[in-house]
Parts: C-alpha cells; sequence; structure tokens
C-alpha cells in the first residue's frame, strides 16, 4: 500500500520548493532563449508545476514517466540534474541526450524518464508498451503518462485507452487540460469538455482533479498509484490547470486574453502554496528566503556547467543515426 505522507511543514515545504525549481528554471531558460544560448523550440510549463509535483509525489524511483514536449517540470520532479537539464537546453554534450534533443526531447534511462516526445499523443502508445513489459519483468512498477487536452482528439489516446484496459496494464494516464491545443479552445475541439468521462467508454476508474493545488493532485496520484499498483489495471487523472506563458516562444496568443491569464495568475500554484504555509505557521520568511537563496544558487550552477560542457565532436556527430555496416 502507498504510503501517504504527512502533510506538515517539511513536506508542505518540500512540495512548495519542487514547485518553485521548476519556475525559476524555465525563467532562466527563457532569458537564454532571448539572449540565444538557448535555440529551437521553447515550450515553457509556467502555471503547471503543480501538476508534475504532486503526480510524481506518488510514484517510486522505479516507476516509468513518458512526457510530452512540455517536459522540464516533469524531468526536474522525476529527479534528473538540473545542470545536465540546462546543458541539454544548450545543446552540449553533457545533457541527458548528449545535446541532441534540446528543449523537447529530454531522456534518462537510469531513472526511467523516456521523453520528451514531440508528438501530440505520442507517448501514449509508448507508456502502453513500457508498461506491458514492465507487467511482466517488473511487478509492481507503474508508467506515468503526461499528455495534454489535445491529444484526446488523436487516435492514438483511444487506442491506448482500450488496451491498457483490455491487458490490464500499469499505466496512469495523466492528461494536464490546460484548455488550449496549442491555440485551439477546448469548447471548440471537444464536444465532451471533461477529458475524465472520456475513460468511461473504456472502463478506466477516473477523476478530474484540481491540476492548480499540488496536495490535490498528489492526493489523487497516490489513490490512483495504489490502485494500479494492486492490479487493478489503468486509472485515468484529468489535472485541470493553465500554462501562463504562451504555447511556445513564437506564439502570439490571439486566442485567448489577458484578463484570462491574469485571473487564472490569482490562482498560481506557487504563491497559492506560499500562502498556505504561511497561514499555517508551516514556514517563516527566514527558511522561505533560504529556499530561494538555494534554488537561485543552483540555477547558477546549472547555467555555468552547461556553458562550461563542450559541443560534440563534428566527427561524431553521426553516432546514434548510421551503422557502418548492417549486421550479419
Amino acid at each position: 500500500m502507498t504510503q501517504k505522507p504527512h502533510l506538515g511543514p517539511e513536506h508542505g515545504q518540500h512540495l512548495f520548493r519542487r514547485m518553485l525549481r521548476i519556475r525559476r528554471f524555465e525563467g532562466k531558460c527563457a532569458e537564454l532563449y532571448q539572449t540565444q544560448k538557448i535555440r529551437g523550440f521553447l515550450h515553457l510549463y509556467d502555471g503547471e508545476e503543480a501538476v508534475a509535483v504532486g503526480i510524481m509525489e506518488a510514484l517510486e524511483d522505479g516507476d516509468a514517466v513518458v512526457a510530452t514536449y512540455r517536459d522540464h517540470g516533469h524531468a526536474l520532479a522525476k529527479g534528473l540534474p538540473m545542470g545536465v537539464l540546462m546543458a541539454e537546453m544548450y545543446g552540449k554534450v553533457d545533457g541527458c541526450s548528449r545535446g541532441r534533443g534540446g528543449s523537447m526531447h529530454f531522456f534518462d534511462r537510469s531513472r526511467r524518464f523516456y521523453g520528451g516526445n514531440a508528438i501530440v499523443g505520442g507517448g501514449l502508445p509508448l507508456a502502453v508498451g513500457i508498461a506491458m513489459a514492465d507487467k511482466q519483468l517488473r511487478p509492481g512498477a507503474v508508467t506515468a503518462c503526461f499528455f495534454g487536452e489535445g491529444a484526446a482528439g488523436e487516435g492514438e489516446f483511444h487506442e491506448s485507452m482500450n488496451l491498457a484496459e483490455l491487458w490490464d496494464l500499469p499505466v496512469l494516464f495523466v492528461c494536464e487540460n490546460n484548455l488550449y491545443a496549442m491555440g485551439m479552445p477546448l469548447e471548440l475541439a471537444e464536444a465532451e469538455t471533461d477529458i475524465f468521462r472520456k475513460a468511461a467508454a473504456y472502463r478506466t476508474p477516473a477523476a478530474a482533479v484540481d491540476g492548480m493545488n499540488p496536495i490535490a493532485v498528489e492526493a489523487a496520484a497516490r489513490k490512483a498509484v495504489e490502485s494500479i499498483r494492486v492490479g487493478n489495471g489503468p486509472y485515468f487523472l484529468e489535472c485541470r490547470t493553465y500554462r501562463f506563458r504562451a504555447h511556445s516562444m513564437f506564439d502570439a496568443q490571439l486566442y485567448r486574453t489577458r484578463e484570462e491569464i491574469d485571473l487564472w495568475k490569482q490562482r498560481d500554484p506557487i504563491p497559492r502554496m506560499r500562502r498556505w504555509l504561511e497561514e499555517n505557521h508551516m514556514v517563516s520568511p527566514q527558511v522561505l528566503s533560504e529556499i530561494e537563496a538555494q534554488v537561485e544558487a543552483e540555477i547558477e550552477e546549472a547555467v555555468a556547467f552547461a556553458e562550461q560542457s563542450q559541443w560534440e565532436k563534428i566527427e561524431d556527430l553521426d553516432r546514434f543515426v548510421v551503422i557502418d555496416e548492417v549486421p550479419k
């Protein structure tokens, strides 16, 4: 049975720190993008931190995670080192994918973090395959698969849900519903806007949760993971959240208003968690200052690590891409 943590000062501060690390890391990435230290595509997770943090609290080291192209928060919450991730953002050889994946393709086999997947819904069948293998080779392991509400309109979504239920696979499906699939409002794309209800077509237990509250997400995730670990098959969580930044750095955001963004920012999970800790006398101003200073120092170290890392050698650029001869 999954052990539930005591929601005391230590755990509350832990949740706050983990969300703050993601927010500040991404803020630095946006700054570095503007100076062209980071190039290519960049999809930021600001506003959605409570989902990654809450879900990961219910998982164990041996569990697998399949993420989307908005994967920075998932990777940090799963435990990938910040310096390695920053090096990957730079395209350096010390990155988690040797600089070949960049922002959208974080990967760490040792920590069972399987992407960073650029295709919408592309991680769903991968999660089913990983869970199918784990059912035979790693009894008790869970695969958490993150995807946006836009993926619910893809064929892979329905195929993956169906097979996971048919085969009783240990998959936690996590829909990060931020209301806009790139620039498409949910109500214009889906007849049923309560995404979690789609799981009923496959007889998969499901729930909707406040994705702006890490405590609520963690509680729902622990209940789901406990059900999966005892052999009840897959579980579906719809985490209702919102991204504060544009879809990507190239997005003009013509599909939503400034007023809507400001309204959602009133539910920002980080200051919301901070207020909760302060109101319940679970943190002092001194401790908050120490947490912020530690996070800033970690980010400075990560940037220094990325700056000092080397580029892949030109003669090695065809590694993992071209083989010299076909095995007989």
